[in-house]
């Protein structure tokens, strides 16, 4: 199996993982306030990555400490954002709003940071993306007026995400990878740890629920899921990453049913459907380089 390969593998078992954690996050959260959960779960990862990657830590360089800085405060903004919104949606919507940071990933790369022409392919996607986005989000009756906070919390979440594929992507091409694992966490947590006094009141009844909640996200899903993530996107373009995470919201969707009985509706199942729809013409359409690739791209011009 070739690295690349492998690297593909290991991301789908992580979106699996990711989706799995939704109807946890979301049980939990009746014993625990928001960004008091974030905090402590993403200082377990940095603490665990830490111990693992010691040794890696110590030569870590000017370039990736300012590089896991940067991308960690987008990993920051996406969980606080994302958690949050979680108190006032469900697990499946908020799955599939986040799905919405796929299609931003081309867009933002053409518009922001290769300040190109926007492909045909990636239009489409992101116009029956956000019609999916508006199906799932504003209420048939109510309209505009009617819409969930939670879901507007989780909107900006996509966007952080999508800044953070990208980031993480540049990140790992030019540092070692344990490097960045560790310091984007430590960095988020860091800000976690800061923002909960400042923006919540924060509230903890230490269930077994929560605890293995905590457990479960923090050493699985965050410290080993964003260790292989670092890892395997030296060698997956952000777009093929973005493609992969397209399926978290369908595992997301099939435990929140199998655990809770969650059921979107049709006008819900319809914008889901759009959503991954937009996600599929998006990525599958358009073409992509390695973040190794870009790199050079990027550096071309200055050298000639």
């Amino acid at each position: 199996m070739t690295r690349a390969t492998k690297a593909h593998v290991l991301l789908v078992l992580v979106t699996a993982v990711w989706g799995a954690t939704f109807v946890m996050i979301k049980r939990a959260l009746d014993d625990v306030s928001p960004m008091l959960f974030n905090a402590v779960r993403m200082s377990l990862a940095a603490v665990l990555l830490a111990l693992v990657y010691a040794r890696q830590l110590r030569q870590t360089t000017r370039s990736a400490l300012r590089a896991g800085l940067t991308v960690g405060i987008f990993l920051w903004l996406g969980y606080e954002f994302q958690t949050g919104g979680l108190v006032h949606t469900t697990p499946s919507k908020s799955a599939f709003l986040t799905a919405v940071s796929v299609v931003l990933v081309p867009l933002f790369l053409a518009v922001i940071f290769h300040r190109k022409r926007i492909p045909r392919w990636t239009l489409i996607g992101v116009g029956v993306a956000f019609l999916g986005l508006y199906l799932l989000t504003i209420p048939a009756r109510e309209g505009f007026s009617g819409v969930n906070v939670g879901d507007i919390l989780t909107i900006g979440c996509a966007v952080a995400f999508a800044f953070h594929i990208i980031l993480l992507g540049r990140a790992t091409a030019e540092n070692r990878f344990e490097q960045i694992a560790v310091l984007q966490t430590a960095t988020a947590a860091a800000l976690m740890l800061l923002s909960v006094p400042i923006l919540e009141a924060p509230r903890v009844v230490w269930s077994q629920q929560l605890v293995v909640a905590i457990v479960v996200t923090g050493a699985l899903g965050t410290a080993a899921a964003f260790s292989i993530q670092a890892w395997a996107q030296q060698f997956t373009p952000p777009t093929h990453t973005a493609l992969i995470f397209s399926l978290e919201p369908v595992f997301a969707a099939i435990t929140s049913y199998l655990v809770l009985g969650e059921r979107l509706g049709w006008r819900g199942t319809v914008g889901a459907v759009l959503i991954v729809a937009g996600v599929l013409a998006s990525e599958l359409k358009s073409g992509s380089s390695t973040p190794v690739e870009e790199s050079r791209q990027a550096l071309e011009p200055a050298q000639n």
